[in-house]
C-alpha cells in the first residue's frame, strides 16, 4: 500500500500501540528509578544506624545499596537530602500512629493503653531518638537544613500536643502547662533517654517506661476541670 493508505482502523492500532509501548518504556525506566531510590534508602537506614548521621559519608551509603557514588547523586542532591527522607517518612509513620490513638473514641484509660503501646514500639526503635539527637545539633549548624528539619519536627510535635491535650480532656483534668510545651517535654525525654541508653548499652532498657511514669504523674498530679 501506498503511504495514507491505511484503513482508519488499522491507524487508530498502531497510534493506540505506539502510546502503549512508549508508556510500558516510561514505567519501566520510572520501576528502576524508585527500586534504585528503595535500596539507597534501605541502605541509608543501615548505614545511620550504626554510624550515626555524622559518621556516614555518600560513598559508604551508595556501596551499601551497591551502586555508585554518581548513582546516589542521581537520586538525592546530597547527604542532608537522604537523612530528610528517612526521617520525613519516620515521623509521618509516628503521626499515622498518633492519630490512631487520638481516633479512639474511648476512656482516658483507653487511651493510655493505646499510648502505652506506641512507646513500646518507640522503644524498639530508639535508635530513631539518637539519630534525631544528633541532627538537633545538626540542625544548629546548618540553617538550610534547619529549615528542613523543623518543619518535620513541627508536624510532629502538633500531633503529639493534640494527643496530650485529648487525653488530659479525657482524664476530666487541667493540663498543668500548654499542650505544645508537654509535647516538647516528652520529645525531650525521648531523645535524652535515647542518650542514656547508648551510654548504658548493658542495663536495663527504661526508655518507654520512664515517659510512661512521667505523663502518668502528670495525670495524677493534675487539677480537676
Amino acid at each position: 500500500k501506498t503511504p495514507g493508505d491505511f484503513a482508519p482502523e488499522i491507524v487508530d492500532v498502531l497510534k493506540t500501540f505506539a502510546t502503549q509501548s512508549a508508556l510500558a518504556i516510561h514505567n519501566a525506566h520510572l520501576f528502576r528509578e524508585l527500586e534504585a531510590k528503595s535500596r539507597l534508602l534501605e541502605a541509608a537506614t543501615r548505614v545511620f544506624a550504626s554510624g550515626g548521621y555524622g559518621g556516614a559519608s555518600v560513598d559508604q551509603i551508595a556501596a551499601e545499596a551497591g551502586f555508585s557514588k554518581g548513582a546516589f547523586y542521581s537520586n538525592f542532591e546530597t547527604k542532608e537530602a537522604i537523612f530528610l527522607e528517612l526521617l520525613g517518612r519516620h515521623k509521618a509513620r509516628e503521626v499515622e500512629q498518633l492519630n490512631a490513638i487520638l481516633a479512639d473514641d474511648g476512656s482516658a484509660e483507653s487511651m493510655l493503653s493505646a499510648l502505652d503501646r506506641w512507646l513500646d514500639v518507640l522503644n524498639v526503635d530508639a535508635n530513631w531518638s539518637l539519630l534525631a539527637a544528633e541532627l538537633q545539633l545538626h540542625a544548629l549548624r546548618s540553617p538550610a537544613f534547619a529549615s528542613a528539619y523543623k518543619a518535620l519536627n513541627d508536624d510532629h510535635e502538633q500531633q503529639l500536643a493534640g494527643l496530650i491535650a485529648k487525653l488530659f480532656q479525657r482524664a476530666g483534668k487541667a493540663l498543668p502547662a500548654k499542650a505544645s510545651e508537654l509535647a516538647i517535654l516528652m520529645m525531650a525525654l525521648a531523645h535524652g533517654l535515647a542518650l542514656q541508653r547508648a551510654e548504658r548499652p548493658t542495663q536495663s532498657d527504661p526508655f518507654g517506661k520512664l515517659i510512661k511514669l512521667v505523663l502518668q504523674s502528670l495525670l495524677k498530679s493534675a487539677a480537676r476541670r
